[in-house]
């Protein structure tokens, strides 16, 4: 694992692209990337996307973007689209992990290979994985409770919370779930932490396709049966910003109680960081995309390259950020370990925004204090 300091996507753009010999730029002008992103409704993909595409087309590869507005049967024939173009290499973030075995089966067919990106795509025929240690994005969100609410030392206090969940088509969700509840069952089960609607496992607290409205109306109904008589509600475990948009909806809207919620959440959005600077979320955990993009990329070159990929990669890569090679922790198929490339998520707050995010050149502050993405 390296780390150093960090600097902006432009600063490091720069960089990648005044390393690339006149040669290499040649020798890769003609080759062609597929990048095939779920949806543009979520904020967080249409960063990806964008990152993605500026790091490959500044690397002098020709790049096909789409857009499937998380349609399976319209990402599968992205994909086949991109493949009859002859793409030399497909870089997929699936909308449902499961659902892509034929498109997948054409694209060894054509001798094509896939780097399964951000979520694992459940498929031998997947090259390598390039994603965030997504354990430990809900670890941190867990943690953060427990810390906030000084857990450890909470004597005969006990604290009210429920959760929400992702998108079970995403592969993901559930390792953000399980890694937040594994910090917070052992409180669970002393009694320190209390869930009123008794919604624990993954299935029940689920939300289809991370949706806005669906977490929202799931709490409303929850609000509604649990604490409509003033009962506190202490802590929203959401997984992710879009999930935590609507539970903080339903709370300020249909909430008897304090207002005071803690409330997690997952990938920066601009209305999630403006309600963070607001004091109505808590914390987020940060996914700098850009770095993702930065790693796809060099994985994409050594591969088409040919050349061998392990974590020699890494150190070899430069890269300012933290970063590790697992074959271990993720599998296409049972006993069938895919490669990957796991980046490291970041906690961010009201007092450490700037730090984490401004400094870094990722989003730009306002005059009032809020953040939007950097252009």
């Amino acid at each position: 694992m390296k780390k150093l300091s960090k600097i902006s996507l432009a600063v490091a753009t720069v960089a990648a692209v005044g390393a690339l010999s006149t040669s290499a730029l040649a020798e890769e002008a003609g080759q062609k990337i597929g990048l095939s992103m779920p949806t543009q409704s979520l904020e967080r993909w249409n960063r990806d996307g964008s990152y993605l595409q500026e790091q490959f087309e500044a690397a002098g590869y020709e790049v096909e973007l789409t857009y499937s507005d998380n349609e399976v049967d319209q990402q599968v024939n992205d994909i086949q689209n991109m493949i009859s173009d002859g793409v030399n290499l497909l870089v997929v973030a699936a909308i449902d992990g499961e659902a892509l075995n034929t498109v997948m089966d054409e694209a060894a067919e054509a001798g094509i290979p896939v780097i399964a990106y951000d979520r694992l795509i459940m498929h031998d025929g997947v090259s390598y994985y390039v994603s965030f240690d997504n354990y430990t994005v809900g670890t941190l969100q867990g943690q953060y409770v427990v810390d906030t609410l000084d857990l450890d030392n909470a004597g005969d206090a006990t604290y009210n919370i429920e959760f929400t969940a992702g998108d079970p088509a995403d592969n993901n969700a559930t390792y953000f779930f399980n890694g937040a509840y594994d910090v917070l069952a052992p409180y669970i089960e002393a009694g320190t932490l209390v869930v009123p609607s008794g919604q624990t496992d993954f299935d029940t607290v689920a939300t289809p396709a991370w949706d806005t409205q669906t977490a929202m109306e799931r709490m409303q109904n929850i609000l509604a049966s649990y604490y409509a008589d003033g009962t506190q509600l202490d802590v929203a475990l959401c997984s992710n910003d879009s999930t935590a948009l609507g539970v903080t909806q339903a709370i300020q809207s249909d909430y008897a109680g304090d207002n005071t919620v803690l409330i997690t959440g997952q990938d920066g959005d601009e209305a999630n960081l403006m309600n963070i600077v607001d004091g109505a979320q808590s914390m987020t955990v940060y996914k700098a995309v850009a770095n993702e993009a930065v790693v796809t990329l060099d994985l994409a070159k050594a591969i088409l390259n040919g050349d061998t990929i392990d974590e020699s990669l890494i150190e070899a890569s430069g890269w300012d950020f933290d970063c590790t090679f697992d074959t271990e922790s993720y599998e296409t198929s049972e006993g069938n370990a895919c490669p990957s490339f796991l980046l490291t998520p970041d906690v961010v707050t009201a007092d450490n925004m700037v730090e984490k995010l401004v400094d870094t050149g990722y989003y730009t502050q306002d005059e009032d204090g809020y953040l939007h993405p950097a252009a």
